[in-house]
């Protein structure tokens, strides 16, 4: 049995590791290449897009693909939308996985906005000491609030952000466990993070730290 699994999830490199030992299944794990050195896979990886869902549907047919597995990021969503377009044309049975959102807690202290630059306005106008996680594209966004101080966490250096005068990058690949997430905020006072909801539980010690 021939298995495509589109990843970049904590739950896609699970799957990946079940998949290797299996004798009966060929697995390929295929990343959209955002991140500059993946972490190495137990099985064989592709880098690259498709060119979108008639690339996708192509390459299913082609490879002879049996199953088709949408392991993606919950706000890739359109890669979601283009494998299901794609199996689709391919007559490819496909898996989803999604996760469900963090939900609010008693005692959480949420603002909920939809942009990133909504985020950075939401800050407030008095300088914060920010931990920001939620990746290295469109952290432009946040020039629009260059008075805080963001403690930028991500895999791959983002390269030069002249918008943001008061920035430290931190580049890591997580996940990071509860007591590293408290020991990390206490350590460098941090007052706000700033993340995407893209629930599950392999990154949500930051919220509950």
């Amino acid at each position: 049995m021939r298995i495509l699994v589109l990843g970049g999830t904590t739950e896609a490199s699970r799957l990946a590791r079940a998949l290797a030992e299996r004798s009966d299944v060929e697995a390929t794990l295929s990343l959209a290449g955002r991140t500059e050195a993946p972490a190495a896979q137990p099985i064989p990886t592709r880098i690259g897009g498709f060119g979108g869902a008639v690339g996708l549907a192509v390459y299913l047919t082609e490879h002879r693909i049996d199953a088709l597995v949408d392991a993606t990021h919950p706000f890739a969503a359109q890669i979601s939308r283009n494998a299901a377009e794609a199996a689709r044309a391919s007559a490819t049975p496909i898996v989803a996985f999604v996760r469900p959102p963090w939900t609010r807690e008693e005692g959480d202290r949420w603002i909920e906005v939809a942009t990133l630059e909504e985020a950075a306005r939401a800050i407030g106008e008095t300088p914060r000491r920010v931990l920001l996680t939620s990746g290295r594209l469109g952290l432009a966004s946040f020039s629009v609030a260059p008075q805080h101080h963001y403690l930028i966490r991500t895999i791959d250096h983002p390269g030069a952000l002249p918008g943001l005068p008061d920035h430290e990058l931190l580049l890591e690949r997580g996940p990071f466990d509860l007591e590293s997430e408290r020991a990390l905020m206490e350590r460098e006072g941090i007052e706000v993070v700033v993340t995407k909801n893209s629930g599950g539980a392999a990154t949500h010690p930051k919220i509950v730290a």
